[in-house]
């Protein structure tokens, strides 16, 4: 069992910062990457960023140079820092984990930002 629990979204004015957190908890052996994807109203779901066991870390081109993300393994937590935020950066975000030596996906429920104009 495996669960998977984001925090921080909410409603935040254009040029604004967020950061969303997601802590993974439950039986855990080892995490090999953590990400972020995003769905828009409309829109089909897209990665985000993710960062591997290995700090490698690879970005949409449309969030680049303004998004950051960041990773915890003590407390296998992955974090994303938001910043400059856009209308279009509206969506619900959903935090996802590979876990363990069969690679296996797991995906937190979501939390929705929105960003004002």
């Amino acid at each position: 069992q495996v669960q998977l629990v984001e925090s921080g979204g909410g409603l935040v004015q254009l040029g604004g910062p967020l950061r969303l957190s997601c802590a993974a908890s439950g039986s855990i052996f080892s995490i090999n990457a953590m990400g972020w994807h995003r769905q828009a109203p409309g829109k089909q779901r897209e990665l985000v960023a993710v960062i591997g066991s290995g700090s490698t870390i690879n970005y949409a081109d449309s969030v680049k140079g303004r998004f950051t993300i960041s990773r915890d393994n003590a407390k296998n937590t992955v974090y994303l820092q938001m910043n400059s935020l856009k209308p279009e950066d509206t969506g619900a975000y959903y935090c996802n984990a590979n876990i363990g030596l069969r690679y296996k996906d797991y995906w937190g429920q979501g939390t929705q930002v929105t960003v004002s104009s």
